[in-house]
Protein backbone atom coordinates (compact mmCIF):
# COMPACT_ATOMS: atom_id res chain seq x y z
CA UNK A 1 0.00 0.00 0.00
CA UNK A 2 2.99 2.60 0.89
CA UNK A 3 4.20 1.57 -2.53
CA UNK A 4 0.81 2.88 -4.12
CA UNK A 5 0.54 5.81 -2.36
CA UNK A 6 4.39 6.56 -3.40
CA UNK A 7 3.17 5.91 -6.98
CA UNK A 8 0.28 7.95 -6.44
CA UNK A 9 2.41 11.15 -6.66
CA UNK A 10 3.05 12.44 -10.81
CA UNK A 11 6.45 12.76 -12.39
CA UNK A 12 7.23 15.70 -15.10
CA UNK A 13 5.69 13.27 -17.84
CA UNK A 14 2.27 13.41 -16.68
CA UNK A 15 2.00 17.69 -15.93
CA UNK A 16 3.58 17.52 -19.43
CA UNK A 17 0.49 15.68 -20.73
CA UNK A 18 -1.92 17.55 -18.57
CA UNK A 19 0.37 21.20 -19.36
CA UNK A 20 -0.41 20.14 -23.13
CA UNK A 21 -4.64 19.47 -22.13
CA UNK A 22 -4.15 23.35 -20.23
CA UNK A 23 -4.36 24.88 -22.97
CA UNK A 24 -7.82 23.76 -23.80
CA UNK A 25 -10.84 25.06 -22.51
CA UNK A 26 -12.68 23.52 -19.56
CA UNK A 27 -14.93 21.69 -21.71
CA UNK A 28 -16.76 19.26 -19.08
CA UNK A 29 -17.53 16.59 -22.04
CA UNK A 30 -13.53 16.02 -22.77
CA UNK A 31 -12.93 14.73 -19.41
CA UNK A 32 -13.23 11.10 -19.88
CA UNK A 33 -11.21 11.45 -22.76
CA UNK A 34 -8.05 13.95 -20.44
CA UNK A 35 -8.07 10.82 -18.48
CA UNK A 36 -7.76 8.14 -20.80
CA UNK A 37 -5.74 9.90 -23.05
CA UNK A 38 -3.22 10.60 -20.22
CA UNK A 39 -2.85 6.80 -19.43
CA UNK A 40 -1.92 6.31 -22.79
CA UNK A 41 0.89 8.61 -22.88
CA UNK A 42 2.43 7.34 -19.52
CA UNK A 43 3.73 4.46 -22.43
CA UNK A 44 5.72 7.12 -23.87
CA UNK A 45 7.45 7.70 -20.78
CA UNK A 46 8.37 4.60 -19.86
CA UNK A 47 10.46 3.37 -22.73
CA UNK A 48 11.81 0.19 -20.45
CA UNK A 49 8.39 -1.22 -20.13
CA UNK A 50 7.65 -1.46 -23.44
CA UNK A 51 7.92 -5.03 -24.92
CA UNK A 52 8.16 -3.66 -28.17
CA UNK A 53 11.82 -1.67 -27.41
CA UNK A 54 13.16 -4.02 -24.97
CA UNK A 55 11.77 -7.73 -26.07
CA UNK A 56 8.77 -9.43 -25.89
CA UNK A 57 10.19 -11.37 -22.72
CA UNK A 58 10.67 -8.57 -20.56
CA UNK A 59 7.89 -9.54 -18.34
CA UNK A 60 8.53 -12.68 -17.51
CA UNK A 61 10.34 -11.15 -14.45
CA UNK A 62 7.77 -10.56 -11.66
CA UNK A 63 9.65 -7.66 -10.58
CA UNK A 64 9.20 -5.93 -13.44
CA UNK A 65 5.65 -6.42 -13.97
CA UNK A 66 4.58 -5.68 -9.91
CA UNK A 67 6.71 -2.51 -10.93
CA UNK A 68 3.78 -1.78 -13.38
CA UNK A 69 0.80 -2.88 -11.34
CA UNK A 70 2.22 -0.88 -8.38
CA UNK A 71 2.76 2.34 -10.89
CA UNK A 72 -0.45 2.35 -13.06
CA UNK A 73 -2.95 1.82 -9.22
CA UNK A 74 -0.87 4.77 -7.99
CA UNK A 75 -1.26 7.25 -11.02
CA UNK A 76 -4.85 6.22 -11.92
CA UNK A 77 -6.36 7.91 -9.14
CA UNK A 78 -3.96 11.17 -9.42
CA UNK A 79 -5.16 11.62 -13.10
CA UNK A 80 -8.62 11.13 -12.62
CA UNK A 81 -8.27 13.90 -9.92
CA UNK A 82 -5.91 16.14 -12.48
CA UNK A 83 -8.96 15.66 -14.58
CA UNK A 84 -11.33 16.64 -12.70
CA UNK A 85 -10.14 19.76 -11.35
CA UNK A 86 -8.83 20.65 -14.76
CA UNK A 87 -12.58 20.52 -15.61
CA UNK A 88 -13.20 23.25 -12.42
CA UNK A 89 -10.78 25.25 -13.57
CA UNK A 90 -8.64 24.91 -9.88
CA UNK A 91 -5.19 24.25 -9.25
CA UNK A 92 -3.45 20.52 -9.07
CA UNK A 93 -3.53 19.11 -5.32
CA UNK A 94 -0.48 16.68 -4.70
CA UNK A 95 -1.13 13.71 -3.41
CA UNK A 96 -1.31 13.12 0.20
CA UNK A 97 0.96 10.32 1.74
CA UNK A 98 -1.07 9.89 5.37
CA UNK A 99 -4.50 8.90 3.63
CA UNK A 100 -5.95 5.76 1.99
CA UNK A 101 -6.34 5.15 -1.44
CA UNK A 102 -10.47 6.46 -1.56
CA UNK A 103 -9.29 9.31 0.82
CA UNK A 104 -6.44 10.50 -1.26
CA UNK A 105 -8.31 10.41 -4.45
CA UNK A 106 -11.06 12.30 -2.52
CA UNK A 107 -8.60 15.02 -1.15
CA UNK A 108 -6.99 15.51 -4.58
CA UNK A 109 -10.41 16.27 -5.95
CA UNK A 110 -11.54 18.61 -3.37
CA UNK A 111 -9.21 20.72 -0.93
CA UNK A 112 -8.97 24.14 -1.49
CA UNK A 113 -6.66 25.98 0.99
CA UNK A 114 -8.06 24.26 3.92
CA UNK A 115 -5.08 23.38 6.03
CA UNK A 116 -5.01 19.69 7.24
CA UNK A 117 -7.98 18.82 4.82
CA UNK A 118 -9.45 15.49 5.62
CA UNK A 119 -12.53 13.79 3.47
CA UNK A 120 -15.65 12.59 5.31
CA UNK A 121 -14.90 9.23 6.73
CA UNK A 122 -18.37 7.74 5.20
CA UNK A 123 -17.56 8.95 1.38
CA UNK A 124 -14.52 7.24 1.70
CA UNK A 125 -15.68 4.25 2.75
CA UNK A 126 -18.34 4.15 0.58
CA UNK A 127 -16.15 4.76 -2.22
CA UNK A 128 -14.06 1.93 -1.32
CA UNK A 129 -17.24 0.00 -1.07
CA UNK A 130 -17.95 0.87 -4.41
CA UNK A 131 -14.37 0.35 -5.69
CA UNK A 132 -14.23 -3.64 -4.22
CA UNK A 133 -17.35 -4.16 -5.91
CA UNK A 134 -16.46 -2.59 -9.61
CA UNK A 135 -12.51 -3.74 -9.32
CA UNK A 136 -13.00 -7.11 -11.55
CA UNK A 137 -16.54 -8.85 -13.07
CA UNK A 138 -16.21 -12.00 -15.18
CA UNK A 139 -15.39 -11.11 -19.04
CA UNK A 140 -17.08 -8.18 -19.49
CA UNK A 141 -16.66 -5.78 -22.91
CA UNK A 142 -13.40 -4.17 -21.62
CA UNK A 143 -12.05 -6.70 -19.21
CA UNK A 144 -11.90 -8.67 -22.73
CA UNK A 145 -10.72 -6.29 -24.80
CA UNK A 146 -7.65 -6.18 -22.08
CA UNK A 147 -7.26 -9.94 -22.38
CA UNK A 148 -7.55 -9.71 -26.05
CA UNK A 149 -5.11 -6.37 -26.35
CA UNK A 150 -2.44 -7.97 -23.69
CA UNK A 151 -1.87 -11.04 -25.98
CA UNK A 152 -0.22 -9.27 -28.41
CA UNK A 153 2.52 -8.71 -25.27
CA UNK A 154 1.59 -4.63 -25.79
CA UNK A 155 2.92 -2.67 -22.77
CA UNK A 156 0.35 -2.45 -19.91
CA UNK A 157 -0.02 0.94 -20.10
CA UNK A 158 -0.83 1.01 -23.78
CA UNK A 159 -3.50 -2.18 -22.89
CA UNK A 160 -5.00 -0.31 -20.30
CA UNK A 161 -5.85 2.86 -22.00
CA UNK A 162 -7.44 0.40 -24.91
CA UNK A 163 -9.52 -0.87 -21.96
CA UNK A 164 -10.56 2.40 -21.02
CA UNK A 165 -11.84 3.06 -24.18
CA UNK A 166 -14.07 0.02 -24.51
CA UNK A 167 -15.17 1.06 -20.94
CA UNK A 168 -16.05 4.74 -22.08
CA UNK A 169 -19.11 3.36 -24.16
CA UNK A 170 -22.81 4.05 -23.36
CA UNK A 171 -23.10 0.21 -23.36
CA UNK A 172 -20.87 -0.47 -20.71
CA UNK A 173 -19.40 2.21 -18.78
CA UNK A 174 -22.22 4.99 -19.16
CA UNK A 175 -25.11 2.52 -17.61
CA UNK A 176 -25.11 4.48 -14.22
CA UNK A 177 -25.24 7.35 -16.39
CA UNK A 178 -28.16 5.87 -18.71
CA UNK A 179 -30.59 4.90 -15.07
CA UNK A 180 -30.11 8.73 -14.50
CA UNK A 181 -31.50 9.96 -17.70
CA UNK A 182 -34.27 7.83 -17.29
CA UNK A 183 -35.52 8.84 -13.71
CA UNK A 184 -35.07 11.80 -14.51
CA UNK A 185 -37.49 11.37 -18.05
CA UNK A 186 -39.84 9.83 -15.25
CA UNK A 187 -39.88 12.99 -12.86
CA UNK A 188 -40.01 15.12 -15.60
CA UNK A 189 -43.46 13.35 -16.59
CA UNK A 190 -45.10 13.47 -12.99
CA UNK A 191 -43.62 10.73 -11.62
CA UNK A 192 -46.16 8.13 -13.45
CA UNK A 193 -43.94 5.19 -12.92
CA UNK A 194 -46.80 2.47 -14.47
CA UNK A 195 -47.46 4.88 -17.33
CA UNK A 196 -43.72 4.06 -17.75
CA UNK A 197 -43.30 0.63 -16.88
CA UNK A 198 -46.38 0.21 -19.70
CA UNK A 199 -44.84 1.70 -22.40
CA UNK A 200 -41.63 -0.37 -20.99
CA UNK A 201 -43.50 -3.74 -22.19
CA UNK A 202 -44.80 -2.03 -25.35
CA UNK A 203 -41.06 -1.60 -26.48
CA UNK A 204 -41.71 2.30 -26.41
CA UNK A 205 -38.82 3.12 -23.28
CA UNK A 206 -35.83 0.69 -21.99
CA UNK A 207 -35.88 0.09 -18.44
CA UNK A 208 -31.98 1.10 -17.49
CA UNK A 209 -30.28 -0.41 -14.69
CA UNK A 210 -32.51 -4.04 -14.37
CA UNK A 211 -31.25 -7.57 -15.80
CA UNK A 212 -27.73 -8.89 -16.24
CA UNK A 213 -25.65 -11.22 -18.46
CA UNK A 214 -25.10 -13.26 -15.73
CA UNK A 215 -27.28 -12.58 -12.78
CA UNK A 216 -30.33 -14.33 -13.12
CA UNK A 217 -32.04 -13.05 -9.89
CA UNK A 218 -31.16 -9.93 -8.11
CA UNK A 219 -27.62 -8.87 -8.77
CA UNK A 220 -25.71 -9.25 -4.93
CA UNK A 221 -23.68 -6.55 -5.21
CA UNK A 222 -27.12 -4.50 -5.72
CA UNK A 223 -27.54 -5.45 -2.30
CA UNK A 224 -24.81 -4.31 -0.66
CA UNK A 225 -24.73 -0.31 -3.18
CA UNK A 226 -28.34 0.25 -1.95
CA UNK A 227 -27.54 0.16 1.81
CA UNK A 228 -24.61 2.39 0.96
CA UNK A 229 -26.77 4.90 -0.51
CA UNK A 230 -28.66 5.54 2.18
CA UNK A 231 -25.27 6.04 4.30
CA UNK A 232 -24.01 8.36 1.65
CA UNK A 233 -27.86 10.18 1.68
CA UNK A 234 -27.03 10.86 5.73
CA UNK A 235 -24.33 12.78 4.71
CA UNK A 236 -24.94 14.49 1.65
CA UNK A 237 -28.61 14.91 1.91
CA UNK A 238 -31.17 12.58 -0.24
CA UNK A 239 -30.77 12.39 -4.15
CA UNK A 240 -34.46 13.53 -5.36
CA UNK A 241 -34.41 10.69 -7.42
CA UNK A 242 -34.18 8.23 -4.89
CA UNK A 243 -37.90 7.68 -3.95
CA UNK A 244 -38.63 7.23 -7.61
CA UNK A 245 -36.04 4.73 -7.81
CA UNK A 246 -37.19 3.26 -4.98
CA UNK A 247 -40.62 2.79 -6.25
CA UNK A 248 -39.66 1.99 -9.39
CA UNK A 249 -38.02 -1.27 -8.07
CA UNK A 250 -41.41 -2.22 -6.15
CA UNK A 251 -43.46 -1.81 -8.74
CA UNK A 252 -40.76 -3.69 -11.39
CA UNK A 253 -40.11 -6.51 -8.81
CA UNK A 254 -44.04 -7.26 -8.23
CA UNK A 255 -45.12 -6.79 -11.72
CA UNK A 256 -45.16 -10.53 -13.49
CA UNK A 257 -43.77 -9.07 -16.74
CA UNK A 258 -40.71 -8.30 -15.37
CA UNK A 259 -40.24 -11.38 -12.99
CA UNK A 260 -41.26 -13.97 -16.06
CA UNK A 261 -37.96 -12.42 -17.63
CA UNK A 262 -35.99 -12.00 -14.51
CA UNK A 263 -35.09 -8.31 -14.33
CA UNK A 264 -34.04 -7.88 -10.62
CA UNK A 265 -32.11 -4.51 -10.38
CA UNK A 266 -28.26 -5.01 -10.79
CA UNK A 267 -25.16 -2.60 -9.57
CA UNK A 268 -25.96 0.02 -11.65
CA UNK A 269 -29.21 0.82 -11.09
CA UNK A 270 -27.88 2.86 -7.51
CA UNK A 271 -24.61 3.40 -8.21
CA UNK A 272 -25.30 6.31 -10.22
CA UNK A 273 -27.53 8.03 -7.76
CA UNK A 274 -25.08 7.83 -5.01
CA UNK A 275 -22.27 9.46 -7.07
CA UNK A 276 -24.70 11.97 -8.05
CA UNK A 277 -25.38 12.66 -4.30
CA UNK A 278 -21.88 12.97 -3.62
CA UNK A 279 -21.45 15.92 -6.71
CA UNK A 280 -20.17 14.31 -9.14
CA UNK A 281 -20.92 14.98 -12.64
CA UNK A 282 -22.66 12.48 -14.82
CA UNK A 283 -19.88 12.70 -17.48
CA UNK A 284 -17.64 11.74 -14.71
CA UNK A 285 -18.88 8.61 -14.06
CA UNK A 286 -17.09 6.35 -16.69
CA UNK A 287 -13.89 7.88 -14.72
CA UNK A 288 -15.08 6.65 -11.21
CA UNK A 289 -16.05 3.04 -13.09
CA UNK A 290 -12.33 3.13 -14.70
CA UNK A 291 -10.73 3.32 -11.60
CA UNK A 292 -11.24 0.47 -9.66
CA UNK A 293 -11.28 -1.04 -12.59
CA UNK A 294 -7.64 -1.23 -13.55
CA UNK A 295 -6.79 -3.19 -10.69
CA UNK A 296 -8.80 -6.10 -12.65
CA UNK A 297 -7.77 -5.14 -16.05
CA UNK A 298 -4.35 -6.02 -14.28
CA UNK A 299 -5.39 -8.78 -12.59
CA UNK A 300 -5.75 -10.08 -15.80
CA UNK A 301 -3.01 -9.03 -17.57
CA UNK A 302 -1.06 -10.45 -15.18
CA UNK A 303 -2.91 -13.89 -15.38
CA UNK A 304 -2.48 -14.17 -18.96
CA UNK A 305 1.79 -13.19 -18.80
CA UNK A 306 2.47 -16.57 -16.18
CA UNK A 307 -0.11 -18.20 -18.41
CA UNK A 308 2.90 -20.84 -20.49
CA UNK A 309 0.31 -21.99 -22.90
CA UNK A 310 -0.91 -18.38 -23.77
CA UNK A 311 -0.82 -17.52 -27.09
CA UNK A 312 -2.41 -14.16 -29.11
CA UNK A 313 -6.52 -14.12 -29.21
CA UNK A 314 -7.59 -14.40 -32.67
CA UNK A 315 -11.61 -15.25 -32.73
CA UNK A 316 -12.68 -17.17 -35.06
CA UNK A 317 -15.11 -15.66 -37.83
CA UNK A 318 -17.89 -17.32 -39.32
CA UNK A 319 -18.17 -16.00 -43.30
CA UNK A 320 -22.01 -15.23 -44.11
CA UNK A 321 -21.71 -13.54 -47.47
CA UNK A 322 -21.95 -14.13 -50.83
CA UNK A 323 -21.70 -18.20 -52.23
CA UNK A 324 -19.70 -18.96 -54.98
CA UNK A 325 -20.35 -16.26 -58.11
CA UNK A 326 -19.21 -16.37 -61.49
CA UNK A 327 -16.59 -13.61 -62.21
CA UNK A 328 -17.74 -10.48 -64.08
CA UNK A 329 -15.57 -8.24 -66.77
CA UNK A 330 -14.52 -4.86 -64.78
CA UNK A 331 -15.95 -2.72 -67.82
CA UNK A 332 -18.99 -4.73 -67.36
CA UNK A 333 -19.70 -4.12 -63.73
CA UNK A 334 -19.01 -0.17 -64.59
CA UNK A 335 -21.85 -0.11 -67.16
CA UNK A 336 -24.10 -1.61 -64.88
CA UNK A 337 -23.66 0.63 -62.22
CA UNK A 338 -23.52 3.87 -64.16
CA UNK A 339 -23.86 5.98 -61.06
CA UNK A 340 -20.30 4.52 -59.79
CA UNK A 341 -17.44 6.55 -61.23
CA UNK A 342 -14.32 5.21 -61.48
CA UNK A 343 -11.68 6.31 -59.10
CA UNK A 344 -8.22 7.48 -61.29
CA UNK A 345 -5.23 6.09 -60.29
CA UNK A 346 -2.13 7.81 -59.24
CA UNK A 347 1.05 6.67 -59.30
CA UNK A 348 3.85 8.95 -58.28
CA UNK A 349 6.75 8.55 -56.12
CA UNK A 350 5.88 11.54 -54.48
CA UNK A 351 2.78 12.56 -53.12
CA UNK A 352 0.27 15.07 -54.67
CA UNK A 353 0.98 17.88 -52.76
CA UNK A 354 4.67 17.53 -53.55
CA UNK A 355 3.49 17.00 -56.91
CA UNK A 356 1.99 20.52 -57.36
CA UNK A 357 4.90 22.25 -55.15
CA UNK A 358 6.92 24.52 -56.56
CA UNK A 359 11.01 23.47 -56.25
CA UNK A 360 14.34 25.73 -56.48
CA UNK A 361 12.31 29.12 -56.36
CA UNK A 362 12.91 31.28 -54.37
CA UNK A 363 9.96 32.78 -52.63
Amino acid sequence: MMLIRWECSLGWEVFFCIDVKKKKNHNATLTPLFFFSTLAALSTFHPEANPALNGSDIYQNEKMRNKQIVRILGKVPTIAAYAYRHRIGRPYNNPAVNLSYTENFLYMLDKLNQDFYKPNPKLARALDILFILHADHELNCSTAAMRHLSSSLVDPYSAVAGAAGALYGPLHGGANEAVLHMLEAISQDGGNIEKFLSEVKQKKKKLMGFGHRIYKNYDPRAKIIRRVAYEVFEVCGEEPLIEIAIELEKKALADPYFIDRKLYPNVDFYSGLIYRAMGFPTDFFPVLFAIPRVSGWLAHWKESLEDKNAKIWRPRQVYTGEATRSYVDIHERREKSEDVKPIPLYSSPFSKRSAVASFGVNH
